[in-house]
């Protein structure tokens, strides 16, 4: 599927609802794409209605700050896709992480985040979301985006879309540079200047 993909704006922030509200997006819904981004035990975990709403309002005030806290893929004027991307400092969680810890200091920015809706699924949506982040992060002089996809292949690899598959990151160049856990590996793309 041909995509679009535009930053987060106040402006866009109905489309982002529409995707997040989407069928089978009930766990973006769940932490408004806010978990990687703040810290404690049982931060948005098993979120109730009024931490779902602190979320939501958290993540429409970021998306007036530069850099936005992500980008929302169109087909056409139809919001199909969200991709949550920025500098790895902004996703506090990914201090604590086991499967997502630090591999070393290089500043870079982390892609923590696909939501597809159900309908959208299986038609190259979260590939063109990525290509699209990829492009923006170059746009914006990124020298180095990471991600944490989950490596399918492996036995128990857990139930997680919302990481994407290694699959996908390996098609589009990224390299496996570190593998805290079997099915999590940590994979990054050097962006030429």
């Amino acid at each position: 599927m041909k995509l679009t993909v535009h930053a987060l704006t106040p402006e866009r922030w109905p489309d982002l609802e529409a995707v997040f509200e989407a069928r089978g997006c009930s766990v973006a819904r769940g932490c408004w794409c806010m978990y990687y981004r703040v810290t404690g035990k049982g931060a948005y975990t098993r979120p109730s209605e009024a931490q779902r709403q602190l979320a939501h309002d958290a993540l429409k005030q970021l998306a007036a700050q530069d850099p936005p806290p992500g980008l929302l893929g169109y087909h056409g004027d139809t919001p199909v896709g969200w991709v949550s991307l920025g500098p790895r400092e902004d996703y506090a969680k990914l201090r604590r992480s086991p499967a997502m810890k630090a591999v070393d200091d290089r500043p870079v920015w982390s892609i923590v985040c696909l939501v597809v809706p159900s309908a959208c699924r299986g038609q190259g949506v979260a590939t063109a979301l990525l290509k699209g982040a990829v492009a923006y992060a170059r746009k914006r002089g990124v020298k180095l985006v990471e991600a944490y996809p989950v490596d399918k292949a492996k036995e128990g690899a857990p139930d997680a879309p919302w990481f994407g598959s290694l699959a996908m990151f390996d098609a589009l160049g990224f390299e496996e540079v570190a593998r805290h856990q079997p099915a999590r590996p940590i994979v990054r793309l050097k962006l030429a200047r």
